[in-house]
């Protein structure tokens, strides 16, 4: 292959697209050297790469260091010889606002779908972030690398077909890693043009480091661990065009006055993962308390849980982090006549959302005393929460035979590991008010018996 005669992308931008739509491929990957990938691996650890200069006599001064100099040999394997692999990333720009966001969202959700069919079925799927160290919140990319083990001669063109099925406005970028004969690992950078696919840039892969904190934990808060009610909101106000029952869950929050405060007697939040004993526990508990039994999301949006389910991550989590506000609102009331117990509450929400967003392994998790696992400062608080756990053998055992129907992250919990020890993880990072570990294997009475002391002795 020869790289001597590869164009400069500014120039050739010029020549081909025009002022007009130079200005827009001028923030694509290819023509920032600060953007920097980063690929889930199969191992749960991420490998991360940079865009060096696009001369292969002009190394890029930032990747000078020894530890730089060689290539990380996953990355050689992952986007080397044999086979082809591809990178596709939904566009971002600085400054987007939540519109933008929401609809960013849909797009990678269509294209996860449309990835895991027809011509791409004998593909690997891995998730890719793109992202500028140090940059604003808002500006990660998600996307995805795509190895075709084959090199199929049909696969760039299905995705370039899949490209002409987006609005131009919104197309993702088409990255084509290949290997020179040196070994050195190249980006080729595709667009389409009325029609006919065009490259637009070529660089040089190198490895990059590890940055400090994972690359979405800047916008978890933006995305999908909203600090408050507006935030939620703010994201179903624009699904309604597309998602009736948006509207409904809207107008029920707005009947909720913002500034509540809780009755007399306690209010105890149970969390745990499905089958460690939640449901049983808080219908003892309830019982045993006298108290009313709650559930986040509520009876009367419940029904609609299916619907969001379905949806990408910002829209279903706006949905949940709303249904905990009408949840405290009806906490609020009973609160001032008997206990209250809330069957999940804002820790689940919050610790499915950060484990489901953040990719990689614990490692990669926000750090203890995050602000991500601070509690909302305008959602009325429990004044405790219990977190039931069991041993991942016996509530495996609990499954088997509850035929029940299961939410995405329901069944990413059966089947990751990794998954659910993120899930864990975040639960017991979680501050203001913390989560107190309860150990559900004993028979149920021991568990109950367990947990009234505890519920005694804190309101003692």
């Amino acid at each position: 292959m020869a790289f001597a005669s590869r164009p400069r992308a500014p120039l050739l931008l010029g020549r081909l697209l025009g002022p007009v739509r130079a200005r827009r491929w001028a923030c694509v990957p290819a023509m920032d050297p600060r953007l920097r990938f980063a690929v889930e691996l199969p191992d749960c650890t991420l490998a991360h790469f940079a865009l060096g200069s696009d001369s292969a006599g002009d190394a890029d001064a930032s990747f000078a260091h020894p530890s730089f100099a060689h290539p990380d040999p996953r990355l050689a394997e992952l986007l080397g010889p044999p086979g082809r692999s591809y990178s596709l990333c939904v566009p971002v720009a600085a400054g987007w606002d939540c519109g933008a966001r929401v609809q960013a969202a849909r797009l990678h959700q269509r294209l996860l779908h449309q990835l895991r069919r027809g011509a791409f079925q004998r593909c690997q799927l891995l998730r890719l972030l793109c992202y500028c160290p140090g940059d604003q919140i808002g500006g990660v990319q998600h996307g995805f690398l795509l190895r075709d083990p084959c090199h199929g001669p049909d696969t760039r063109r299905a995705l370039l077909q899949l490209l002409s099925t987006c609005q131009e406005a919104e197309r993702p970028h088409l990255g084509e890693f290949e290997a020179d004969s040196q070994g050195a690992l190249w980006q080729r950078l595709w667009a389409l043009q009325e029609g006919a696919q065009l490259q637009v840039g070529c660089v040089r892969v190198v490895p990059a480091p590890e940055p400090v904190l994972h690359p979405v934990v800047p916008d978890l808060p933006n995305f999908v661990v909203f600090p408050d009610r507006d935030a939620g909101r703010a994201v179903l106000e624009e699904c309604t065009p597309f998602i009736p029952e948006a509207r409904a869950v809207l107008d029920l929050v707005d009947q909720c006055p913002k500034h509540i405060q809780k009755g007399k007697f306690p209010v105890i939040a149970i969390e745990g993962l499905d089958a460690t004993g939640k449901t049983t526990v808080t219908q003892s508990v309830s019982e045993s308390l006298k108290a009313v039994l709650l559930q986040s999301p509520p009876s009367h949006i419940s029904q609609w849980r299916k619907i969001f389910d379905d949806e990408p991550s910002i829209i279903r989590r706006a949905f949940y982090s709303l249904g905990n506000y009408l949840v405290a609102s009806e906490i609020a009331k009973e609160s001032a006549r008997c206990p209250v117990i809330v069957d999940r509450y804002w820790h689940s929400t919050a610790s499915y959302a950060i484990a489901t967003e953040v990719s990689g392994g614990l490692q990669h998790l926000p750090p203890v005393h995050h602000p991500v696992y601070q509690w909302p400062g305008d959602l009325l608080k429990p004044d405790l929460v219990l977190l039931l756990t069991v041993n991942p053998e016996e509530r495996a055992q609990r499954l088997q035979g509850r035929g029940l129907e299961k939410t995405r992250e329901e069944a990413e919990l059966e089947a990751n590991n990794v998954f659910r020890q993120k899930v864990n993880m975040s639960y017991l990072r979680m501050e203001n008010p913390s989560c107190h570990v309860i150990d559900a294997s004993p028979p149920r009475e021991k568990v109950l018996e367990t947990v009234l002391h505890l519920i005694q002795s804190t309101g003692n």
